[in-house]
């Protein structure tokens, strides 16, 4: 009798033992996913955050591979190649923008890879549109240039004035996209002493043009003007060319690039022009 009642006790304490094995190791399995899931997560943030600094690094090694291999003759205004660089280059630039054809003839020039300097006048920048289409052509990759806010003409109006259309310009263009344009231009290329100063008290480059033809009627056109920009005798080698945001110009851009590409010239990027030092 008594054995019997011994075995009937040691099967119940094994029975039990058994399942508070169980109810442990089932406890425990919600535990150990929650770990999985917290380790691969942790491994997600880290491959990400590595991703992250493999792509500062790329970029700050594109950056260095950049060197300045060109200067602009403010007495030709041609480029001209520093040492051997290429000397069968011309500069692309556009005026006027961002009015209404610029961000289509940024996306043209992304697509075909060819560099550009986009100059912006401060009036087109005064409504959220206008900012937006400016951060999308910089976020392209395309420099930005100063145009001056309202585009007047510099030799008409006081050294006062002057500052403002230039300064104020620059203060626009770094609230929108960050940075202070490089590059300048007079409207009608019409430089004075001060903006001249003033271009390189914020270490910009002044720069005007050999040549240019989309203002003038004879050219507002796309194929006549796409002539004109590939068949000009003006088309030498360091050439900066003029071209505006306007719809011929966007219309005959593709072409006018394919001609003078054909001619064995490169479009020049603005980042290898040597900038100015930071004034003294």
């Amino acid at each position: 009798m008594k054995n019997s009642f011994f075995v009937l006790l040691l099967s119940f304490v094994l029975v039990v033992t058994a399942c508070g094995n169980e109810e442990k190791e089932t406890t425990n399995e919600p535990k150990d996913d929650e770990a999985i899931e917290e380790t691969k997560n942790e491994e997600e943030t880290i491959a990400k955050e590595e991703e992250k600094d493999e792509d500062v690094t790329e970029e700050k090694e594109a950056e260095v591979d950049v060197q300045p291999s060109y200067i602009v003759n403010e007495k030709t205004w041609k480029v001209e190649p520093i040492k051997d660089a290429n000397d069968k280059v011309v500069l692309l630039t556009i005026d006027d923008a961002p009015d209404k054809h610029a961000l289509e003839m940024a996306k043209t020039l992304s697509e075909k890879n060819v560099p550009a300097i986009f100059f912006v006048n401060g009036h087109f920048l005064q409504n959220e549109e206008g900012k937006k289409t400016l951060k999308e052509i910089a976020d392209l990759g395309f420099p930005i240039g100063n145009h001056t806010y309202h585009h007047e003409n510099l030799t008409e109006i006081s050294e006062e004035k002057q500052r403002e259309e230039i300064i104020s310009l620059n203060d626009l263009v770094e609230e929108i996209i960050g940075s202070r344009p490089q590059f300048f231009r007079a409207p009608f290329g019409a430089n004075t002493d001060t903006s001249l100063r003033i271009a390189k008290e914020e270490k910009m480059i002044p720069m005007n043009w050999t040549f240019g033809y989309d203002w003038e009627a004879d050219y507002q056109s796309k194929d006549a003007l796409e002539k004109i920009m590939v068949e000009t005798p003006y088309l030498s080698n360091g050439a900066i060319l003029l071209t505006h945001d306007r719809s011929w110009t966007n219309e005959a851009l593709e072409g006018m690039i394919n001609g003078i590409q054909e001619k064995g010239y490169e479009f020049l990027d603005p980042n290898k022009i040597q900038k100015e030092k930071e004034a003294a």
